[in-house]
């Protein structure tokens, strides 16, 4: 039996996909310093690999190599924050203008399920966990319904680092600004229940912005 031989790009593909991941899900935090050696062996692969993902990793600003420092998991000051936030307002009220007309019943029905799903008790961590999910889902069907390949791609390559601020800033607010989310998705799905774009837009834009508001509480507070 012969195997075939495992290509030097799928190595770092591979490895670029495992260390984005572990990036995502706060098993590598926020301002963590990167071992290259170390992440080599634990990933069972060569260095050239873990070099190559790293630099992937820093080309798509989710780690920065700091000058006789290392290479440490990127961090998002306020000013980061503002400014991801702006583009993604940009993004999503430009999505949300083109899902108010190209939306599809399954989508709209879809919207609305995730929104009921949003609005049980959030009483553990595992139910916080789902809400996340079902929150992210929301957005990005909504992205989806707009039927631009660019914008979603723009759009989930973006909420990488979004979701970087939501581990840095902690979200001590969490909690607090459910009932405020739950409102603000509400507006967003009668807009688009109604194919009123122009609602849908200016609903969509407080959300955002509040958010936006809401992250950069939390990271004030954790100073």
């Amino acid at each position: 039996m012969q195997l075939t031989r495992i290509k030097h790009e799928s190595a770092t593909d591979a490895v670029h996909t495992a260390l984005k991941q572990a990036i995502l899900s706060s098993v590598l935090r926020p301002g963590e310093r990167l071992h290259v050696h170390q992440l080599a062996e634990q990933l069972g692969v060569s260095l050239t690999p873990v070099r190559n993902a790293v630099q992937l990793l820093e080309a798509e600003g989710l780690v920065e190599v700091r000058p006789r420092s290392g290479t440490f998991v990127a961090s998002m000051s306020a000013d980061d924050v503002r400014e991801t936030f702006a583009i993604r307002r940009a993004l999503e009220c430009l999505a949300v203008e083109a899902a108010a007309t190209e939306l599809t019943e399954e989508e709209l029905a879809t919207l609305q399920n995730l929104h009921e799903r949003m609005r049980r008790p959030v009483s553990s961590e595992a139910s916080k966990k789902q809400h996340e999910l079902d929150n992210a889902e929301f957005h990005l069907t909504i992205l989806r319904a707009a039927h631009n390949r660019k914008l979603l791609e723009m759009y989930q390559a973006l909420n990488a680092h979004i979701r970087i601020a939501r581990i840095h800033a902690g979200e001590s607010t969490w909690e607090r600004r459910l009932q405020q989310e739950q409102r603000e998705h509400q507006a967003i799905l009668k807009a688009l229940a109604a194919r009123d774009a122009e609602r849908a837009v200016a609903a969509m834009r407080e959300h955002i912005e509040r958010s936006g508001e809401s992250m950069l509480r939390s990271l004030a507070e954790r100073k």
